[in-house]
């Protein structure tokens, strides 16, 4: 079985992870796309997250619909912060006939170089959809980088957030069940 992953905050989860996680399913061949809840992610702030049971209940209720869409909490078990290529190492441990990829956004290849040994994170592929500002990387022409045509949704957490703190609307931003999630607990007030 070959399974996507896409990591992140998910802080919250919003349409633009869902079309992207859809459009990696129907064009990139992976049987399932799992939204990887990551508790720390290295790179950002811990500050504005909200707890990772919280972020993970908005995944649940976001992809509740499609079979091949999953939540995994995965991270929550491992040391914190989160890295995507011990991550990886242990979902090959734990699943070892499944063929994982990390999916990641065209502007995070830029400095993928960063990532905490990311050439074995190449080894077992990479698929990388496109985004707003993306800057040509020296891991564009690599051969095991996938770049996979999806549309280009410029939808930000901290925009939903703010949203939600100054009491706009998020509606048409996350699912109907994740926004009645974010207004029943009361999520960034």
């Amino acid at each position: 079985m070959k399974i996507g992953l896409f990591f992140g905050s998910f802080n919250p989860i919003h349409v633009g992870h869902l079309i992207i996680g859809e459009s990696m399913l129907e064009h990139a061949g992976f049987d399932q796309v799992w939204y990887v809840v990551s508790p720390q992610n290295p790179f950002k702030s811990r500050k504005s997250l909200l707890h990772e049971f919280d972020r993970y209940d908005m995944v649940v209720a976001a992809v509740e619909k499609n079979d091949r869409l999953s939540p995994c909490d995965v991270e929550f078990r491992m040391p914190k912060p989160s890295y995507t290529v011990d991550t990886l190492a242990y979902l090959g441990e734990k699943h070892p006939n499944y063929d994982f990829s990390v999916i990641i956004g065209g502007d995070n290849l830029s400095h993928f170089h960063k990532w905490k040994n990311h050439e074995v994170i190449l080894e077992k592929g990479v698929v990388v959809y496109p985004r707003p500002g993306a800057k040509p990387s020296r891991f564009d022409d690599h051969p095991n980088v996938r770049f996979i045509d999806a549309p280009m949704v410029d939808i930000s957490a901290t925009f939903i957030r703010e949203n939600i703190r100054e009491g706009k609307s998020i509606r048409y931003l996350v699912t109907e069940p994740v926004m009645e999630l974010i207004d029943s607990r009361r999520y960034f007030l």
